[in-house]
């Protein structure tokens, strides 16, 4: 898959995937006062209305765009409806030639681990194995170690799949752990190194492991040593935009080929059209285009 991945971002010549992360407040008035007249003011409601803002913007951008990137939490809130959302988003990305990064950032050991990693591996039972949630990656957590990885990477190798494991992540107070010296090494790197091992088995044809890592856009100078720390591990890239990412930042990220990363922007691109004097609300799928277009050409230069 991750091969998949760098092939479907060289044909559409764009490092890009769109988080589609929604909210309440994001929805157009007209779309919320559609649901709600329709299923009364419920978790229901919510969720019919985050699905079709998702498949409008999905099908805005799946021409231009390689992958999508719904972070769970999103849903979750809303109960087993949100999960629902969830999933058929998922789906509804599969079919529409997406690659999905389910952004779950799930971290645990034995048998929970193993759990979790349905999401890539699938579930089985008795001998029938269903892929549930339509992921092609998932975004995990390292900080139980090796525990808590190795059943994600089992499964990544078993079915093709891949994870994001977080390194340095984009949030201001990521430092107050991840910069932290031990042994004069900063620990981001040190968890670098335990991602350079634990992929090291999991290589695809072009150069890049099944095991990726989140670094973020936010924080260049760490995110260029991380690259040179791990040169055959694909990089997914939050921050951009919103949150003070720059691109000419992120391009330390790539490798000599222009290759190696891919950049998650969210409500830069999904409510772009809030921000927009072209665009009115119902044209809120046509904003979110141009605005990944825009994002298109600032990372490519």
């Amino acid at each position: 898959m991750i091969d998949a991945l760098i092939r479907r971002i060289d044909a559409l010549k764009n490092p890009t995937v769109v988080g589609l992360d929604p909210t309440l407040e994001m929805i157009p008035g007209y779309l919320k006062e559609e649901m709600f007249a329709k299923y009364g003011k419920t978790p229901e409601a919510v969720a019919e209305m985050f699905l079709a803002f998702n498949t409008a913007i999905m099908d805005a951008v799946k021409d231009i765009v390689p992958a999508v990137k719904p972070q769970i939490a999103f849903y979750e809130r809303f109960g087993i409806a949100g999960l629902a959302a969830y999933e058929k988003t998922a789906a509804l990305a599969k079919e529409k030639g997406f690659i999905v990064i389910g952004d779950i950032k799930r971290g645990d050991i034995g048998s929970t681990a193993a759990a979790y990693a349905a999401h890539i591996g699938g579930t089985e039972i008795e001998g029938e194995t269903f892929d549930l949630w339509h992921e092609d990656f998932i975004t995990v957590n390292p900080y139980l170690g090796v525990d808590g990885i190795k059943p994600f990477v089992d499964a990544c190798n078993a079915a093709d799949k891949g994870i994001f494991v977080l390194v340095k992540t984009s949030n201001p107070s990521s430092g107050e752990l991840q910069d932290k010296l031990v042994d004069g090494r900063p620990v981001y790197l040190r968890v670098a190194d335990l991602v350079s091992e634990w992929g090291k088995d999991s290589m695809g044809e072009l150069g890049y492991s099944r095991v990726c890592a989140v670094v973020g856009a936010t924080h260049p100078e760490e995110g260029e040593r991380a690259r040179e720390a791990l040169p055959h591990t694909f990089f997914l890239v939050p921050g951009y935009g919103a949150q003070g990412g720059k691109a000419e930042d992120i391009r330390r990220f790539f490798d000599k080929d222009g290759r190696g990363c891919i950049v998650n922007s969210s409500r830069g691109i999904i409510a772009a059209y809030r921000k927009s004097e072209k665009y009115g609300e119902k044209d809120f799928a046509a904003a979110a285009r141009d605005a990944a277009i825009a994002m298109q050409k600032d990372l490519l230069g």
